[in-house]
Order: structure tokens, then C-alpha cells, then sequence
């Protein structure tokens, strides 16, 4: 089974006016969570970052009060990049995969 990726936007950061455009988003501060059930148990791995965006296509401008959450989360996937993507999906599903068949413990062996 594999991970369900969930991608959230906690925050917009916007230029109040660049090139004739009011409140133009320049950054997406984001999240992915990693969710995953196997033998009953839940498992959970998550990363967060900012990605900045380019300057946008004035014919193609989605005005500030119309952005959904949806909007920002493909404007992110399209500005990491498909292979970043991936990657931070990856690397996700690696740390479920390592919860679910640990390889290493930690401890103090008087103490068991």
C-alpha cells in the first residue's frame, strides 16, 4: 500500500502591486502530509517549506479574493517541478516505510 499526500497552504505572502496587478501572490507557504495505514496502525510523515513563484501571466492573473487553496497548491507542484515533487514524496513514503519495517531502534539496554 502506498501514502496518501496531502497538500496544504498555511499562508500567501503578495506584492500589493506589480506590473498594473493588485495583491500578486510571489510565495506559497506550504505543507505535505503522509498518511498511510498498514496492519492496522496509522503512520504520518510531513514537510513543509516556502516556494516562490514567478511573476504572472497578466492575460491568465486570478485576482487575490478568487484564489482557492487548489490554485496555490498547483501553482506549488508547478514551480517545485514535477522531479521535486516526486522527490518530497519520496522521501515521505520512505519515513512511513521505515515506521512500518524499522531498521533501527534506540534505547538503553539496562533499562529493559
Amino acid at each position: 500500500m502506498a501514502a496518501t499526500f496531502t497538500y496544504l497552504i498555511s499562508q500567501t505572502d503578495f506584492v500589493l502591486s506589480q506590473d498594473g496587478l493588485t495583491n500578486v501572490i510571489n510565495n506559497l507557504h506550504w505543507r505535505c502530509d503522509a498518511a498511510e495505514t498498514s496492519g492496522g496502525k496509522d503512520y504520518a510523515a510531513g514537510s513543509y517549506g516556502t516556494q516562490g513563484l514567478a511573476a504572472p501571466d497578466p492575460s491568465s492573473f486570478t485576482a487575490y479574493d478568487s484564489v482557492t487553496e487548489a490554485d496555490c497548491i498547483a501553482w506549488l507542484k508547478a514551480a517545485m517541478g514535477d522531479d521535486a515533487v516526486a522527490a518530497l514524496e519520496a522521501g515521505l513514503q520512505s519515513s512511513i516505510d521505515a515506521q512500518i519495517t524499522p531498521t533501527e531502534g534506540t534505547g538503553t539496554p539496562w533499562a529493559a
